[in-house]
């Protein structure tokens, strides 16, 4: 009976995201058993994922369906709050997400496609002062601004024990705003690509300065449950042959 109420009420909570979300429309092939519906969440994901236009624009939405048009596939696009997405995904109720293996607890419960784009997180300092990291003991006794829910594992340890502290916040133009505006944060941690466009966005390229290395290198992907292993290497495939024909390449340089 607890299982039964659990899944009613996700199921109640994915059919009001579906009216409330203003991309109500699926792209391509309509058979509802050829729609893949893809987290995009709430906010996005700039310049991966855009929602704040009259459709959703980005980096790995114009990939997706690209791909999924290719295969018969249409597209919904769904706005998942994030601290539900991983167990809306398991019980069918949406059919990917963009993730990074290394973000997600337990990642054996999950399939996951080849890299689409490489993440690659460094640190945003405020001033025109270059910041020096070498180690994550370069940062000990320093409180970082990260992203809710996203896990740092080479910061992780130090997070745990409180030699480095974090900071939450669930949005991530408002890393830099604390950053930017609060006396006891000494940096953001995010991704190059994100923080530049965000930067670009504010106007605030000159307010930061961003450190030569990264803390880590991961590729970003589709999480996807474990029953969905034909459409992963159908996807596989496909964005093989994206990237050895100039394809992904002309994607990528419209968000730089």
């Amino acid at each position: 009976m607890k299982n039964r109420t659990s899944r009613l009420a996700l199921l109640f909570v994915s059919a009001f995201l579906f009216l409330a979300s203003p991309f109500v429309s699926a792209v391509g092939n309509t058979d509802q058993s050829r729609v893949f519906h893809f987290n995009i969440s709430p906010n996005g994901y700039p310049p991966y994922l855009i929602v704040d236009g009259s459709e959703p624009s980005g980096i790995m939405w114009d990939v997706v369906t690209t791909i999924c048009k290719r295969l018969g596939y249409g597209i919904k696009p769904e706005q998942i709050p994030r601290k539900r997405v991983d167990q809306m995904l398991l019980e069918g109720y949406i059919d990917g997400t963009p993730r990074a293996r290394e973000w997600v607890e337990n990642p054996e419960r999950f399939l996951f496609t080849d890299p689409v784009v490489d993440i690659e997180e460094v640190f945003f300092v405020p001033g025109p002062t270059p910041f020096s990291y070498s180690s994550p003991e370069d940062l000990l006794s320093k409180t970082i601004v990260t992203h809710l829910g996203y896990r740092y594992p080479p910061l992780e340890p130090y997070f745990e024990d409180g030699r480095i502290r974090r900071f939450d916040v669930s949005r991530d133009r408002d890393m830099f705003t604390f950053v930017l505006h609060g006396q006891r944060f000494d940096a953001a941690v995010a991704d190059k690509l994100v923080g530049r466009w965000i930067l670009r966005n504010e106007g605030l390229q000159k307010q930061f300065s961003i450190t030569s290395e990264s803390i880590s290198n991961y590729g970003f992907r589709l999480m996807l449950r474990k029953d969905w292993q034909a459409f992963a290497n159908d996807f596989n495939a496909e964005l093989a042959r994206m990237k050895a024909n100039g394809e992904l390449d002309a994607i990528l340089a419209n968000y730089r």
